[in-house]
């Protein structure tokens, strides 16, 4: 016992007498130049440590420094890479043995890193060869069994880091970046237990520039393989000449989960607002595998897209800009390749460019470069939308194909607010399928190869009143010469169908058929969609009594085919009748009846003998 008892005591005495040197003797300043040398013959860059370092050893071990820069390389830009105004923390001493962790307190304030990047490939990194040194070490961690880390206890009485900057400068572009930690602080801290945290953040963009705050509560398992985030509250400014309206509001509440055992993040969207735009919403992602696997759901309210699309006339400038520095390029979507999705949409009504739909539903699926939409329906100009697609990214010209159909929307109203074409109207059945490849707007048109059929009941063709055309033109033959038309532009029909395939830009309609009381309209034509030019030859014929649509007192025509021919653009299309046929076939009317007539007396006569 004895032995115990002095050997003890030879023990204590000897720390004692080590904490006394270490506080009282030893002066860490006294190795300051020795530091800076080395730094100076390890990379060529000047470290400056202007503020006295000061340090505790019992009962905390504690440092404290400031005041420090490290150069950038000579002739850069910003002469200092990294500077730090000041750095404290204290670690309570004998806690530690006992696998016991308590921080009184840790601040870094100050903290500025300069990156400069020239277009001969210097760079602020160049000589800091000890991340390279590292990384075999790195390597050869990675690829052992992760263990799991355990402490009986983790304190932190709080933590405070501010005003720290980095800066990122491109030669290349010309341009800079600035992204700044206003502040990050976080309350008393233990394994286990909820601690209070909020921040604040900005950056400045060359087109943007971006405030953000948050708040929340953070817990840490005593394992450290579990971090729950409860109420975490976002809130983001956004501004600059790259966001519609050069200003954006986006806000979110959330409640985070990560396992690190099972590597899976869970988050909960109580709340995610875009200016007027809400939504709630889930995602659950599994990040253990190489390609991660991705389950979300978002589900909107009222959404109106109008703010956030450009101006028409700044989308014609930009496309004019497009056209005249560069060929467009196709888009990369090669990130289809880079995560694995399941994702559902709902939304009340999404509003865009004057239309309106209500009623969305969306299925998606993203697997091994290869995007599928299984389903998007809405509802809209009282019918209804259906589309199933699918999008190939996994060669450098993307490849699609698409199954869509619509079924009693009202066309005329639908055509207005969508492009301004008051053309025609009626409840309308659409089908289309297709297929092509590349997703550059132009090759689009060009390369899509297309099918369908259409269907437009109980409607009208407005800017032409082809049965008030062809009475005016009767009237002319007849000795009128001032017959002209005085009614409505339009042409009722009971149906309007046909047929249609596209190939190389160009829509072609072999079988278009029109019926209506008072006449029948038959014949085929084209539509360039690169040109937008219209070319339609097609057949009138009188079926009725032309006096049923705005008609007078002249007589009726019966039979006689007529030419009809649509031309024009989509915008302005012309619709012209052929008099000059109108005449020949009532010339030839004319002169059938008159054959018949002279038979009929001639067999009277012979009948006669």
């Amino acid at each position: 016992m004895k032995f115990i008892k002095w050997s003890l005591i030879v023990v204590v005495s000897l720390f004692i007498l080590l904490v006394a040197y270490l506080t009282l003797i030893f002066d860490p300043n006294d190795f300051k130049p020795q530091i800076v040398d080395a730094v100076k013959k390890q990379t060529g860059r000047d470290l400056q440590i202007n503020q006295d370092l000061s340090w505790t050893f019992f009962p905390s071990i504690g440092i404290s420094l400031g005041d420090i820069t490290l150069s950038n390389p000579n002739g850069f830009k910003n002469p200092t890479m990294v500077s730090v105004k000041g750095i404290v923390a204290e670690v309570a001493l004998l806690p530690l043995f006992s696998k016991e962790v308590e921080v009184s307190q840790l601040n870094l304030d100050g903290l500025t890193v300069n990156l400069d990047t020239y277009k001969n490939g210097r760079s602020s990194f160049d000589g800091l060869d000890g991340s390279q040194a590292a990384k075999p070490d790195s390597e050869t961690k990675t690829s052992q069994a992760p263990s799991s880390i355990q402490l009986s206890s983790l304190n932190i009485g709080g933590v405070a880091i501010t005003d720290t900057q980095i800066n990122m400068f491109d030669e290349l572009t010309g341009k800079s970046q600035s992204f700044t930690l206003d502040e990050f602080r976080l309350g008393e801290f233990s394994l286990g237990q909820l601690a209070e945290f909020s921040y604040k953040f900005s950056a400045s963009l060359p087109e943007m520039k971006l405030v953000s705050e948050g708040r929340g509560q953070l817990k840490v398992s005593a394992e450290l393989d579990q971090i729950a985030i409860n109420d975490f509250v976002i809130s983001n400014d956004i501004k600059g000449d790259a966001i519609p309206n050069k200003a954006m509001a986006v806000s979110l509440t959330t409640q985070v989960q990560i396992d690190n055992k099972v590597k899976q993040l869970g988050a909960q969207l109580d709340s995610l607002s875009v200016d007027d735009i809400k939504a709630t919403g889930k995602i659950d992602v599994n990040y253990g595998s190489r390609v991660p696997s991705v389950i979300a759901s978002l589900n909107f309210g009222d959404i109106n897209l109008e703010k956030f699309l450009p101006k028409s006339e700044e989308s014609k400038d930009q496309s004019a800009e497009v056209t005249a520095k560069e060929q467009p390029q196709e888009p990369d979507i090669s990130g289809l390749k880079a995560v694995n999705l399941k994702f559902d949409l709902t939304a009340k009504s999404i509003a865009a460019k004057n239309i309106k739909t209500s009623n969305w539903m969306m299925n998606v699926t993203i697997k091994d470069g290869v995007l599928d939409l299984s389903k998007l329906s809405t509802e809209l100009y009282q019918g209804k939308l259906l589309t199933s697609a699918r999008l190939d990214g996994r060669k450098p010209v993307a490849s699609y194909k698409f199954d869509s159909s619509i079924t009693g929307v009202q066309i005329r109203p639908l055509l207005t607010d969508a492009a301004e074409v008051d053309l025609l109207a009626g409840a309308t059945k659409f089908t289309i399928t297709g297929s092509g490849n590349s997703l550059i707007p132009d090759n689009i048109k060009k390369n899509l190869l297309a099918k369908g059929q259409f269907e437009v009941a109980d409607g009208a063709i407005h800017g032409v009143n082809i049965p008030q055309m062809i009475r005016d033109a009767k009237a002319k033959l007849g000795g009128d010469l001032n017959a002209a038309s005085t009614g409505e532009k339009k042409t009722d029909f009971t149906s309007l169908s046909g047929s249609f395939s596209m190939s190389k830009g160009v829509v072609t309609n072999p079988d278009l058929a029109m019926a209506s009381p008072l006449i029948r309209l038959g014949g085929k034509g084209n539509v360039n969609l690169l040109s937008e030019v219209l070319d339609y030859a097609l057949t009138t014929s009188v079926v009725g009594s032309l006096e049923g649509q705005g008609g007078g007192e002249r007589d009726a025509l019966y039979g006689v085919e007529i030419p009809f021919a649509i031309s024009g653009t989509m915008s302005e299309p012309k619709f012209a009748l052929d008099t000059a046929a109108l005449f020949d076939a009532k010339l030839k009317q004319e002169t059938d009846k008159a054959k018949d007539k002279l038979k009929d007396e001639l067999f009277k006569k012979l009948g006669g003998f």
